[in-house]
Parts: structure tokens; C-alpha cells; sequence
């Protein structure tokens, strides 16, 4: 009891002596510029200077007009969805309303046009503002555009986005039937404009028959991004949520069962998730950033890119080896480093041969002020310049790889390329200390130049069009990758950690699926046997035995092998049950539970017991599909069969039901049969919701047509729908409720009494 009185003694007092810091007058507020403390963010920083004036990403004359830019706030940008039926009309009030209007404002900066379509943009679509965000909100002059903007934003007319991140879509060049893969997606407004030029090249379709499939590492990213999209409303987008290096290559075997024999839907469906176009847009240091987030000046140092040069080789290999022959990859970073623009472009085209291009693109959006790619670059690393690897070797720099460098170079290599350790496995040149009188004291001062066309890669720089900086390089894939090469560390350093060589197996199993013969089938086996032994002890044996039978309990084809090891990285497991014998998921389940336990856990993985993510299942209680259909007579040429999927098990108690396009459809088809690899946050367009009032629920239907989902069911229904005058619709909106009799139109008046109770849909009529 003493305990307990003392205890609200405390809080008494405690609660009368603290400040509360969240009710502090607004003249205290740490962003008010009257405050003598408020301070606004230093736009410089030395070590910036240094660097970039080194790497000369500018001419020396213009590198004021450079700084200068960079110092300033950068001005708004929005898009027009090309989509929206009222797209005409918004570019017209832009035109011919505000452009006029804001030029007559008596603006500070009013000298300069208030908005102007972008030039390079097509079908002046996107435009910029020469007001900084802050200034929109806060000039009063400028409150009507500002609010139109906000409204149309949220209606989904209009996104704001900014400029130079519009145009990696553009040169992705993609079609309508295309399926495209938005790796690195988050917040979503490249994802948006994908779908954008996806449904705008359909030309009113039904639906497209392509998709986009976005993903991010972050759950709360991936958030932000399914909040972006779902102002689209489409049924032609797939959210995941995956490590982009790591994404799932979701392949299935047609045949892995004892018995041969395959369905045709099964022939019809597609057996691998693999792109048309990938969509690459890497995490970076996002120095291109600095007018719209000054804090960056502070925070900069010239480490950050070398300490994401890695992720962002691994993120581009993963894409292009997920990416069909003859597709096309951008990649991307709002950075202006060319350790992670064009130091990752080269080690991707080393890495695959001639597998992969790097595409001439000048000639497209003639208007867009573009630079070339730079082809020589130095490496800082600790205050330090580092023309050459040669020169990290010397100095012992254990963060710096060879692919940071324009050649790629491990000169380690030219003294001993194959050396062998005291238990006979094959070890990395690189990794062998090299005395240092082997380098030469002259030519540590020699600037590496690259000899691969970098001068294709694009970079956008701030003072040209009064933009953001941004990179960009175009590939094309011409035929399968390589093989991985025994000496795979002569560029990026040696494979230290499972993980990676999962990951790089993954990459070679995706292409020899598509029919790449293997060029050095010992260097593979003996990546097979590497893998095999440390995680499927019970099958490294079997790996080299067997050539052309079939995966059984005793036998497995070397390439079957290959696939089977990388796809296990990827949490993938097509044998079905009793059809092979189990294997441990992992390592840690080895040390921590026996076989049974083992198998247990294996079977919980491949069942894709996504934690805190509701499954996807397809909804197929025709009960209510055929009430659904009978209620709203909807036509039998609306495709619903299979189009239909939920995010709840039990049927009885769905709420919401989703509609799924068919390219969307054979997505979640594939991803069933290899054991829901894909880890699925947001899918499909809401189409039906279940009634929740008492009258609903006693409705002839449960379930209401959705607001998201009514566009694309709307031609399609036949019953319950009517069409109403402009009075009669206004009445509507303006009164929560109204008599049949009180209608302007009596027709109108008695249809509306003649419905079934539920949901049902006006529509205005066109007319006085």
C-alpha cells in the first residue's frame, strides 16, 4: 500500500514540474527566421568542393554557375496523368489560366515565367514552377494554384514529382503489354509514372495487358509507395516488399514431379518471373538532392559512395539477370559520384561480356540538356586519392575494390591469376598480399582512363535547365550472361559471405533456365560443390553423378543443381511432398534441431508465412461471386473467373475483395507453385467491400461496389445503376436523404424506388 501511495506521490509531482515541450509559443519554434537562435542550413561544405572540382564534373569556368544553382531552393515540378479524363482540361486551365494569372502577380522573382511546361517531356505533360515548395506554401498570391494543386494531387490528376526523376521512365521505352520490374520503387512516383505510359499506350483498353511489379526493402517505404499508387486505381500493379539484390527469380519446374504429364493451363502459364523492362533507381549518397534537402551539406563526405558502390553493382546484376533477352534496363541515381554512376556501369559491363550493351540514347528527348558520361575518375578514401587500385593495395585500403576504378583492374592479377591455399581450394589473387616493390613508384601516378563507351551514360546537371542532378545509363540485354567466371573476384573481391554466392549462382541459375549453355561447366561444379557443402550437405555427392535423369531421391542434374542452390537463397522449394527427401532449410536449424524439426520449419517456409503480411489467396466462394454477379447483372464478357483475390482465409468473414489483371493473374499463379517466394504487400484494384450498415447487411447482395474499382466494373453492370439530371445529381450530393417523389425528374424518381436494396450506382447524365 506504501508502495503504491508513494508511487502516485511521483507522478503528482512529477507532472507539475515537467515542461511541456510540445505547447511552446510559436515564437520559440526552431524554424522561425525572426528567431535570433534559428539559423537557416550551411549550403557548403569544403570537402564537396574538393572532390567534385577533382572528378571534374564540370568545366572549371562553369563551376560558380554549378555552385551557385546548387545554393538555390529547387523550384516544384508536377505531371499530369495521361490517364485521367480530365487530363485536356488541366492542361488547358494550366495554359490558359494560371500561366496568365501568375504573370500578373506582383511576385518577388516575378521577372522569370511563374510556370512552363518542361520541353523534353512529351505532350507537355510535366510541368515546373519557379516557386521552391516553401514559397508555395507560404505566398499568399500564391494560395489558389497552391490549392489546386493540392486537390488535383489527391484526386490523382496531377503528382508531384521532381523533374529530372521523371526521366528514367522515359527512356525505358515502355510498352503496353510490357512487365516491368521497379526494383528500388519507394516513395512510388517512378512507379506511378510507369503505370501512367503502361495504361496512356493502351489506347482505352479494357486493361493493359502488361504490369508493373514495384518493390522496397522498407516495409514503412513500401507504405508510402502503396499510398503514391493507389491514387491510379489499377489492377495491373504488385507491391513486394524484398531485398532488391535478393529479389526472388520465383522459377517453376513443369516436370519435377515422378510423373511427366503437365495441364494445359500449366503449359499456358508462365513458368518464371522474368522482365521486359527493369527499372533500376539504386539507393545512393543523393548529393544530386542538395536543393531540396540542404541538409545533405552537412552531413556530406566523400565515403558515402564508395560505401554503397557494392549494394548498388549487386541491385543492377540482380535486375539484368531478372530481365528477358532483348529488354531494356535503366539504371539510375540521384548522385553525382561517378563511383556510383559510372564506376557501376563498367563493372556491369565487364561482368556480363557482351551480354549487355550500354545503349546510344543522344538522339531521344532531343530538348533534355544531357552531359556525357565521364570515362576517368580517382577514388578518396580517408583523405586520400587513389587513381589506381594499385595505389588502395599499397596503402592497404581494405574498403576499396577494383570496380571502383575506370579499368577494373586487380594488377595483383598479373603476377599470379590461379593460386591455390595449403588445402588445395582455388584462392583470389586479390586477396594474396603483394610486396611492395613489385609496383612501380612511376606508375602509381598514372590517372586510369576507362576504354568501355561510358560516354553513353547520361548526366544531368543543376544549372543547365534549373534542375536536380541526376545519372542515367540505358542497357540492353543481347543475349543470355555468362556463366559465373572462376575468377569472379577479380573485380568486386572475393565472395566472403554465403549470401553473395547464393546471390550469384541465383543470377546464373535465371539464365541457364532460359537455355544459356554453360561455357566452364568445372568452374560451375566447383561453385555447386562450394555451396553444397555448407548448405545441402546431403546432396554434394549426388551434384556431379548425374547429367540428363530426372530429381529423384537419389539423382540431380548438374543444372538442376544450380538452379535448385540459387533458388534456395531465394526461400524456393518446387519438389513437391514426398517426391525428394528433405533437406535442412539452413545452417542455424543444423546446429539447433534435428531432420524432423528441420522439415517442419522448411515446410512453414515454403508455405510463406510472410510475418505481419496477410496472405493473398484467390477468392473463389461462387456463392457469393454468382450473388455479386446476379445483383448487379453483370455482363458474362467481364472476366471474372480467377480475377478475384482476398487478403483473409476465411471466406465467411472477407471483407474486401480484389480485382486482379490477367497479366497480374499468371503472377500470382507462378508465385503459388514455387511456394509464394514473393513476399506481397498490396495487390490488385479494391472492387467490392462488404456492406456494414443493418440495412446492407440484409441486402439481397453483402457486398457494394467500391469507389476505386467502380471505372473498370462500370461498363459491365446492367442492373442497379441509373442515370440522373444535373438537378437531381446535385440533389443527391446535397442532402443526406431524399423521397422518391422529391426528384425533379418522376421517371428518374420511380426508377430509384423500383431498385433492390443496396448498393447502387448514379450516374450523371450528359444533356441540360
Amino acid at each position: 500500500m506504501g508502495g503504491r501511495r508513494g508511487s502516485r506521490t511521483q507522478r503528482k509531482h512529477f507532472k507539475q514540474s515537467r515542461e511541456n515541450v510540445w505547447k511552446r509559443p510559436k515564437t520559440e519554434s526552431s524554424s522561425d527566421p525572426n528567431n535570433p537562435a534559428w539559423q537557416p542550413f550551411a549550403t557548403q561544405n569544403p570537402s564537396f568542393d574538393e572532390y567534385y572540382k577533382e572528378q571534374r564534373i564540370v568545366s572549371p569556368e562553369e563551376w560558380d554557375a554549378f555552385m551557385e544553382m546548387l545554393r538555390k531552393p529547387l523550384p516544384a515540378a508536377f505531371r499530369i496523368n495521361a490517364t485521367s479524363q480530365f487530363c485536356e482540361d488541366i492542361r488547358s486551365q494550366l495554359a490558359n489560366d494560371f500561366m496568365k494569372s501568375l504573370q500578373a502577380e506582383a511576385i518577388e522573382g516575378g521577372d522569370l515565367e511563374p510556370i512552363k511546361p518542361l520541353p523534353w517531356y512529351p505532350d507537355n505533360l510535366a510541368w515546373q514552377s519557379n516557386f521552391s515548395r516553401m514559397q508555395l506554401r507560404k505566398n499568399q498570391t500564391l494560395e489558389r494554384f497552391h490549392e489546386f494543386l493540392k486537390l488535383e494531387t489527391e484526386i490523382g490528376n496531377i503528382s508531384r514529382q521532381e523533374a529530372v526523376s521523371m526521366v528514367p521512365p522515359l527512356f525505358l521505352d515502355v510498352r503496353p503489354d510490357h512487365f516491368v520490374l521497379d526494383v528500388c520503387a519507394a516513395p512510388g512516383s517512378k512507379t506511378f509514372q510507369l503505370l501512367e505510359i503502361i495504361y496512356h499506350s493502351a489506347k482505352g483498353r479494357f486493361l493493359p495487358d502488361g504490369m508493373v511489379l514495384a518493390n522496397d526493402l522498407d516495409v514503412q517505404r513500401c507504405n508510402l509507395l502503396i499510398h503514391q499508387t493507389k491514387r491510379m486505381c489499377t489492377a495491373n500493379l504488385i507491391v513486394t516488399n524484398h531485398e532488391g539484390q535478393h529479389f526472388p527469380g520465383c522459377r517453376s519446374h513443369k516436370n519435377i514431379s515422378n510423373g511427366s504429364e503437365t495441364t494445359n493451363n500449366l503449359e499456358q502459364s508462365i513458368t518464371q518471373l522474368l522482365f521486359d523492362r527493369v527499372l533500376c533507381d539504386v539507393p545512393c549518397s543523393g548529393d544530386g538532392t542538395l536543393r531540396k534537402a540542404p541538409d545533405i551539406w552537412r552531413k556530406w563526405n566523400g565515403g558515402m559512395g564508395n560505401g554503397l558502390h557494392c549494394l548498388q553493382i549487386h541491385i543492377a546484376m540482380r535486375g539484368l539477370s531478372l530481365l528477358k533477352v532483348g529488354g531494356r534496363m535503366v539504371y539510375s541515381t540521384c548522385s553525382m559520384n561517378p563511383v556510383e554512376n559510372e564506376a557501376v556501369v563498367a563493372e556491369i559491363l565487364r561482368r556480363c561480356g557482351g551480354s549487355v550493351e550500354l545503349v546510344d540514347v543522344s538522339n531521344e528527348l532531343p530538348q533534355l540538356i544531357r552531359r556525357p558520361g565521364l570515362t576517368k575518375w580517382k577514388v578518396r578514401d580517408k583523405g586520400v586519392w587513389l587513381p589506381s587500385y594499385k595505389d588502395a593495395r599499397k596503402l592497404q585500403r581494405n574498403g576499396i575494390v577494383p570496380s571502383m576504378f575506370p579499368s577494373g583492374k586487380n594488377y595483383a592479377d598479373l603476377t599470379n591469376n590461379n593460386q591455390k591455399s595449403e588445402n588445395g581450394e582455388s584462392v583470389n589473387a586479390e586477396d594474396v598480399v603483394q610486396p611492395d616493390d613489385t609496383i612501380s613508384s612511376i606508375d602509381d601516378l598514372e590517372e586510369e582512363v576507362s576504354d568501355l563507351p561510358l560516354q553513353r551514360c547520361m548526366r544531368i546537371v543543376p544549372h543547365d535547365q534549373n534542375t536536380g542532378a541526376f545519372f542515367i545509363a540505358v542497357l540492353h540485354k543481347v543475349s543470355h550472361l555468362p556463366a559465373i567466371p572462376d575468377k569472379s573476384s577479380t573485380s568486386q573481391g572475393k565472395l566472403s559471405t554465403r549470401s553473395e554466392l547464393y546471390e550469384n549462382l541465383s543470377d546464373q541459375a535465371t539464365e541457364e533456365i532460359n537455355g544459356l549453355e554453360v561455357s566452364s561447366v568445372d568452374g560451375a561444379d566447383e561453385k555447386i560443390l562450394e555451396v553444397a557443402s555448407k548448405a545441402e550437405e546431403n546432396i554434394s555427392e549426388m551434384a556431379l553423378e548425374a547429367a540428363d535423369e530426372k530429381i529423384s531421391e537419389e539423382t540431380s542434374e548438374v543444372d538442376e543443381k544450380i538452379s535448385e542452390v540459387a533458388l534456395e537463397a531465394d526461400l524456393v522449394d518446387d519438389e513437391p511432398a514426398g517426391g525428394a527427401p528433405e533437406s535442412n532449410s539452413s545452417e542455424a536449424a543444423d546446429k539447433k534441431t534435428d531432420s524432423a524439426k528441420t522439415g517442419e520449419k522448411r515446410k512453414l517456409q515454403i508455405q510463406s508465412k510472410w510475418k505481419g503480411v496477410d496472405p493473398v489467396l484467390f477468392f473463389q466462394d461462387e456463392t457469393i461471386i454468382n450473388s455479386i454477379k446476379t445483383f448487379y447483372g453483370i455482363d458474362e464478357s467481364f472476366p471474372f473467373t480467377g480475377h478475384l483475390v482476398t487478403r483473409n482465409k476465411d471466406a465467411n468473414h472477407v471483407k474486401r475483395i480484389y480485382y486482379v489483371s490477367k497479366s497480374v493473374k499468371d503472377v500470382l499463379d507462378l508465385n503459388f507453385r514455387v511456394g509464394q517466394q514473393l513476399k506481397i504487400t498490396s495487390v490488385g484494384l479494391k472492387m467490392f467491400e462488404r456492406q456494414s450498415s443493418r440495412e446492407g447487411s440484409s441486402a439481397p447482395c453483402s457486398f457494394r461496389i467500391s469507389s476505386e474499382g467502380l471505372p473498370v466494373i462500370l461498363p459491365y453492370i446492367t442492373k442497379q445503376i441509373l442515370y440522373a439530371s444535373p438537378a437531381d445529381f446535385k440533389h443527391l450530393l446535397q442532402y443526406k436523404s431524399i423521397k422518391f417523389a422529391d426528384f425533379v425528374d418522376a421517371d428518374f424518381g420511380q426508377k430509384a424506388a423500383d431498385l433492390m436494396l443496396g448498393c447502387c450506382v448514379i450516374v450523371l447524365r450528359e444533356g441540360k
